[in-house]
């Protein structure tokens, strides 16, 4: 079994993770960081320290009625995918403990494809 990185747990729930292939199981958020474990594979485990916490990006849809999914950034190993149960009450638990102008929203599609054709026009 795997040895949690948190002493105090703020926050369990049912998520999957998108890293690689789809990976069923529980998140944790503590006081000292954010833990994915598999619910099937133990071996299978994302564990991100906050101090290693770059960005927390969501996906916002409809005017914020429904998030679909939520990705954490960095600082040295890329970014993670999540999406939970309640990604309301995930983003609020991390909002404790990362700066809120640390967490962004990402771009719709519309920004997206003006991005693209912008750069198309640029060269």
């Amino acid at each position: 079994m795997v040895q949690s990185i948190n002493t105090k747990v703020d926050l369990v729930i049912d998520s999957t993770s998108y890293s690689g292939l789809t990976d069923y199981g529980k998140v944790m958020i503590g006081d000292k960081g954010f833990e994915f474990f598999n619910s099937r594979d133990t071996r299978k485990f994302i564990q991100i320290p906050w101090e290693e916490v770059d960005y927390v990006v969501a996906s916002v849809m409809f005017k914020g009625k429904w998030i679909p999914r939520y990705a954490i950034q960095t600082k040295k190993n890329g970014t993670f995918s999540f999406s939970s149960k309640n990604p309301k009450k995930v983003l609020r638990a991390i909002r404790e403990y990362v700066d809120p102008s640390h967490m962004v929203q990402s771009l719709s599609f519309l920004d997206v494809i003006k991005r693209g054709i912008r750069n198309m026009f640029k060269r």
